[in-house]
């Protein structure tokens, strides 16, 4: 079942792939292209080692806690102005950031740049989907869409390493700039407009679903910073409790909900969202205290911390032309399945790092398997999480998509903030040897629990011979 209207092919389709993949990896990589040039912004602003995690989290929160009031945007507003509207608001934020004197201002820019990613990213996902027609077209387009969501994360941290040893860690937001300008000039002349519709903004389950999750992941920071019986930390989690049990509700009464909870009725769909917060969670997890050890542990400058990481990079853009011939000819469930494997094998192999690891073996090589088991299971996911949606239930799904993207890049690096404190003792490179082994070991139980997830919630339906995305997967293989 198609799950939007059915439109004609995109007239210039490299274009239009060409705008969306550059809008959706300009919001994907910004959420790590901070990363590699966390040391100089907490030399340059004054940050403590905690509180350093929300230079990446803020931005994640406000990108994940919104995208389901900007899908709903796309949909009363039409798909591209809100495309466009999105990315501007983007751009003027990398700039006000770039430009950041303080700590406080550089967490207010990064605030805004995730609302304008918020309002952009869940049209880029809508108009691939009408632009290209269901079968193998569409079943690449997202293998590439995928492998974006995959790898934005690796091109940011080697971009953000460039830029921050080439020039200054400011150009890390800076370089948005003329992008975001070039996408903007381009989307009216390429990409299709979308009909709009009458009908509410859920600003309720918008506000209360972001306070939720902020009050979350403020907790799991705040409680590594001082402790579990904290105070405030248990304050946060109460007050997270308090706002997500308010969603909820006000979803189920709402006359248009920006989240209908019909789309949690199929087990495919709950399965694949699950699984991608756990995988993303544990890659953002990784990457974070990964790129922290080669740098303060290793001596790596921020250039090299970057360029280590193209290894899974690489991986990932590398199964862009296999996946969709694996779909074909082994179906979505092994291609997944083997995809998890290869990542836990890789995570498991990296675990093992200390002070004076060979990169070659003991660095390049797991991370080259993680690239390829992500870019082996981001496509089935993606698939398993629109296929069969209803049409009027698509912009929803298709923000759902990046709300667990999102939120599993939050919450696995607030997770792994409370890990890394209780495994490390002492300061400096000293705390990062003893922490960082134990934050990609638990990293690796993420992959494993996205394993179970996939083997126990989805299998069912994934096996299905009617599937969406089985029909999709053989469509891709002929």
């Amino acid at each position: 079942m198609n799950f939007l209207p059915q439109r004609r092919a995109a007239t210039n389709p490299a274009m239009v792939l060409a705008i969306i993949l550059g809008c959706y990896l300009m919001v994907v990589l910004d959420a790590s292209v901070v990363i590699t040039a966390l040391p100089d912004i907490r030399t340059d602003l004054g940050f403590s080692p905690a509180s350093l995690s929300w230079v990446q989290n803020i931005y994640a929160l406000a990108f994940g806690g919104l995208l389901l009031l900007g899908a709903r945007m796309g949909d009363l507003l039409g798909r591209r102005q809100v495309f466009i509207g999105g990315i501007a608001l983007f751009t003027v934020a990398s700039m006000l950031g770039g430009l950041a004197q303080s700590e406080t201002w550089l967490l207010a820019a990064r605030a805004l740049q995730g609302v304008g990613a918020a309002i952009a990213a869940p049209s880029t996902l809508a108009l691939l989907t009408i632009s290209f027609p269901e079968g193998s077209e569409r079943t690449r387009a997202i293998a590439l869409y995928s492998a974006v969501a995959s790898a934005g994360a690796s091109i940011g941290l080697v971009l953000g390493g460039m830029l921050t040893s080439w020039i200054s860690w400011r150009w890390s937001l800076f370089i948005n700039v003329p992008i975001g300008a070039v996408l903007i000039s381009l989307a009216p002349a390429y990409l299709p407009e979308t009909e709009r519709h009458t009908g509410e903004f859920d600003f309720a389950g918008a506000i209360t679903s972001t306070l939720g999750m902020s009050a979350l992941v403020y907790g799991l920071v705040r409680a590594a910073e001082t402790s579990w019986g904290d105070a405030v930390a248990l304050g946060s989690f109460a007050a997270a409790a308090v706002m997500l049990a308010a969603f909820v509700a006000i979803e189920k009464r709402v006359r248009q909900p920006i989240t209908p909870l019909r789309l949690f009725a199929s087990r495919e769909r709950v399965g694949a969202y699950a699984a991608r917060l756990l995988m993303v969670g544990a890659m953002f997890g990784m990457f974070f205290y990964l790129t922290q050890f080669l740098q303060g542990a290793e001596g790596y400058s921020a250039l090299k911390a970057g360029l280590a990481f193209l290894p899974v990079t690489l991986s990932i853009f590398a199964m862009v032309k296999v996946v969709p011939r694996l779909l074909g000819r082994v179906g979505p469930q092994w291609t997944l399945i083997g995809g998890l494997v290869l990542a836990l094998a890789g995570l498991v192999w990296l675990s093992r790092i200390t002070t004076g690891t060979d990169y070659w073996t003991g660095i390049a090589i797991p991370m080259a398997f993680i690239g390829v088991g992500m870019g082996l299971a981001f496509t089935p996911l993606t698939q398993a999480a629109i296929a069969g949606v209803d049409n009027h239930d698509a912009g929803a799904a298709s923000g759902l998509v990046n709300v667990f993207q999102q939120l599993g890049s939050t919450i696995g690096i607030g997770v792994l903030v409370t890990v890394f404190a209780a495994a490390s003792d002492g300061e400096g490179a000293k705390a990062l040897a003893e922490g960082v082994p134990t934050t990609i070991a638990v990293s690796a139980g993420l992959v494993a629990a996205a394993l179970a997830v996939v083997l126990v919630v989805m299998r069912p339906a994934v096996r299905t011979s009617r599937s969406p995305i089985r029909q999709d997967a053989v469509a891709a293989g002929e």
